[in-house]
């Protein structure tokens, strides 16, 4: 093998391993092979396993607009045939071959020759290469070989990329509710205060507190405790606004930060939210039905405050002031 070509090697090890940011990696992926081959089109898929489907994470060369929107599930189409049998597709003549179907009223794109390459790696396929129009008319086997080599890497990189997303997101998430923890909410807290001349609304926290939540451990045991919280934790999140986000603060505590909310919006909100989850019904494994009632909090930036304790603070004031004169309602 030449030295030239070992150097290309080289760059593209460096290149993949360089970073542990998945954006990065998908980018250095497709210059790396931008730069190895000439085609008029070429595209990254990744895998949504929960969904079984693959989406265009970046297209490059060409007008891959078009892709953008597209979901390919797997087994279907070209990216899903090979997703799904983690092979290789070589199409020299790609027009009448059914897996491109879906692909021929993309923007009035000419698709006359396709190679696709699964990025498989120890947990499974991770997503696709397609390479549209390729030039391969000159060393095409050692340019197969060369983009297999690319796809080994891109896997290595991809898994070491997502291994080091977990261990990120273990340190942010309680293990308990699946919900964020306290950690979390003062930095996400601190983020808003400093973009807060960024905003015409500032934002609002609601502090939430479970009433009588002893009583519960008491009587059924801590198991059943740490069930409920968990099942309040998931009620909490599907019920909150889209753009809300949940924290357990800790104990029985919860916090539902609320960007982009003055302080009469978030009390609306909060109270709807409020309402919903004193009408839920729990159901444990073993089970039984447990419903809870709650004391809530509000605080709203600035208006109550400019730095995380004291915003923090006003909202835990408020709650204690619920739960000291009857519980289960909100207070502002």
């Amino acid at each position: 093998m030449p030295l030239e070509d070992l150097m290309v090697f080289h760059k593209l090890a460096r290149s993949l391993t360089s970073s542990l940011e998945l954006e990065s990696i998908l980018r250095a992926i497709l210059e790396q092979m931008n730069r190895f081959i000439s085609a008029e089109l070429w595209a990254l898929l990744m895998l949504d396993e929960s969904r079984q489907e693959l989406y265009y994470a970046l297209t490059g060369s060409g007008d891959g607009s078009a892709l953008k929107e597209l979901r390919v599930r797997v087994g279907e189409g070209l990216a899903g045939w090979v997703a799904e049998r983690g092979q290789t597709l070589i199409l020299p003549e790609a027009e009448d071959d059914p897996r491109m179907k879906s692909m021929r009223s993309q923007n009035g794109f000419h698709f006359r020759s396709a190679v696709a390459i699964p990025i498989r790696g120890r947990r499974g396929t991770h997503g696709v290469l397609e390479i549209f129009n390729p030039d391969l008319s000159r060393n095409s086997d050692y340019t197969i070989a060369f983009l297999h080599i690319l796809a080994d890497y891109a896997a290595i990189a991809i898994e070491n990329a997502q291994d080091v997303s977990r261990v990120q997101q273990l340190t942010i998430t309680d293990d308990v509710t699946g919900l964020f923890n306290a950690r979390h909410l003062y930095t996400l807290l601190e983020r808003q205060i400093a973009h807060l001349n960024q905003s015409q609304h500032g934002f609002s926290l609601l502090f939430l507190d479970l009433d009588r939540f002893k009583q519960v451990n008491d009587k059924y045991g801590h198991l059943v405790g740490s069930e409920l919280l968990g099942a309040f934790g998931h009620k909490l999140q599907s019920m909150s606004r889209a753009e809300d986000i949940c924290f357990r603060y800790g104990g029985d505590e919860f916090v539902v930060l609320m960007p982009e909310t003055g302080p009469e919006a978030a009390l609306a909100a909060s109270e709807r939210l409020h309402a919903r989850l004193t009408e839920t019904v729990f159901r444990m494994r073993n089970g039984l039905e447990i419903s809870i009632g709650s004391s809530v909090g509000i605080a709203s930036c600035p208006q109550d405050g400019q730095t995380v304790h004291a915003i923090l603070g006003v909202a835990d004031k408020r709650m204690y002031s619920v739960k000291a004169t009857g519980r289960g309602r909100v207070s502002d």
